[in-house]
């Protein structure tokens, strides 16, 4: 479970990330082929030997690089990320030891990459205070990724969230726990090793959750989909 999924433009790879039950929920990922309409993988691999969860799986197209931040269970659910490399010749990947970005409980975790500054972004639900919206931006270098600090862009609890990388910016879509739960987004702009964020808007003035986000770059344009609670969960 708390399966996560990237595209590696470089290596015309599929990577998944998720929570191996079985074996004791470690973390775990796997790389897939894609031929025709046919998937296959390679050989599962273990990138955190400890209970995971909230896997989000992006792919770092100016290193080349696989970045899975997460949830880490076996350290007071500590908000983490490693770095991966794909072999496309074996269908493996190698990761480089997790570094953490936040010493304290992280949920809802959500990764995007910022082409535009080359900056992975993490944003986050702070269980350290009150479950407030968190973002920080990682550099990947080599197999290890360092972060900057914390910035807050929803004040207040937060949980569902996605985070998507537009033309120059990131965006956040969230269910807002403190204002009715409104489904809301905001926009981030990396600058350096930090994001700042305009105000927050609802898209849906309604009980939202199970949120997800992605770009059409066809015609710039975010795409937000999400269970609408407040109507009947359609």
């Amino acid at each position: 479970y708390n399966i996560s999924a990237t595209y590696d433009s470089t290596n015309s790879k599929v990577v998944i990330g998720y929570t191996d039950y079985p074996n004791s929920q470690y973390g775990t990922a796997i790389v897939g082929t894609v031929s025709g309409t046919s998937i296959t993988f390679g050989t599962p691999v273990v990138f955190h030997s400890s209970l995971i969860q909230y896997t989000s799986v992006v792919h770092d197209t100016a290193n080349d690089k696989i970045v899975i931040a997460f949830s880490d269970g076996g350290e007071s659910w500590y908000g983490k990320a490693v770095v991966g490399e794909v072999n496309p010749s074996t269908n493996a990947i190698t990761f480089g030891s997790p570094s953490t970005f936040k010493f304290g409980n992280s949920g809802f975790i959500s990764a995007a990459f910022d082409s535009s500054t080359g900056k992975v972004v993490v944003a986050f639900q702070d269980g350290q205070y009150s479950d407030r919206g968190t973002a920080q931006v990682g550099t990947v270098s080599g197999t290890s990724i360092s972060f900057g600090g914390q910035t807050i862009f929803e004040n207040s609890a937060v949980s569902y969230i996605s985070a998507v990388s537009t033309n120059n910016k990131v965006v956040v879509a969230y269910c807002d726990d403190t204002n009715s739960y409104y489904g809301t987004a905001a926009v981030g702009t990396v600058s350096g090793t930090t994001i700042n964020f305009g105000t927050p808007v609802p898209f849906e003035y309604a009980y939202s959750d199970s949120i997800s986000t992605t770009f059409d770059s066809t015609n710039n344009k975010v795409v937000i989909g999400y269970r609408d609670v407040g109507n009947s969960d359609y």
